[in-house]
């Protein structure tokens, strides 16, 4: 079952404890939060409403798809029931249809792949830097805050590249056609 993330209001106030507590000019605090923190919830919130968007529409392809054969073969005659069978599968069809056709347009799942991977890249620099561990070993706040704030500058770069260039980018159909030179 999918589990909403944490209340961005609760994330905001817990890491703004542990930015705080950092030995870190208040510039760059500030830096830390409008930047970093603020891009991990934006994030966070579109890999959900992404991930959910295509949830909802493939469940309801799915179970559509499942539902139409069976009123289609479902053998009512000329009863009364008749027409109501044929409304309803018309129904379901256009709603299978429809779901179909949306999940296709924006690409939801694609996108919330997208935006997972970049937050959970987002999410582990900050620990990284927080715990001075990897890249900024050995390393003071002030000393690896340089070089956090180009890897944050970094993957948000690669996110609008990536985005641009594979999410949302119009899927084209491989042209079967012979082309003719006239």
């Amino acid at each position: 079952m999918l589990k909403k993330p944490k209340d961005h209001e609760q994330m905001r106030a817990e890491m703004g404890v542990l930015i705080e507590a950092l030995e870190l000019p208040d510039l760059n605090k500030q830096f830390l939060r409008a930047r970093w923190l603020e891009q991990v919830i934006w994030m966070d919130e579109k890999a959900w409403n992404s991930v959910l968007r295509h949830n909802v529409l493939r469940l309801t392809t799915i179970i559509g798809g499942v539902i139409v054969p069976a009123l289609v073969s479902w053998n009512v005659g000329d009863s009364a029931g008749a027409h109501l069978i044929k409304t309803l599968t018309v129904i379901v069809s256009l709603v299978v249809a429809l779901s179909a056709a949306v999940e296709e347009f924006f690409h939801y799942g694609e996108r919330w792949r997208h935006y997972r991977r970049t937050v959970e890249a987002l999410k582990s620099e900050g620990w990284q830097f927080f715990q001075l561990s990897g890249p900024y070993s050995n390393m003071t706040h002030v000393l690896a805050y340089p070089a956090f704030a180009a890897r944050v500058e970094e993957l948000s770069r690669e996110e609008v590249e990536t985005y641009m260039t594979q999410v949302a980018k119009e899927k084209k159909e491989p042209d079967d056609k012979p082309h003719t030179v006239s």
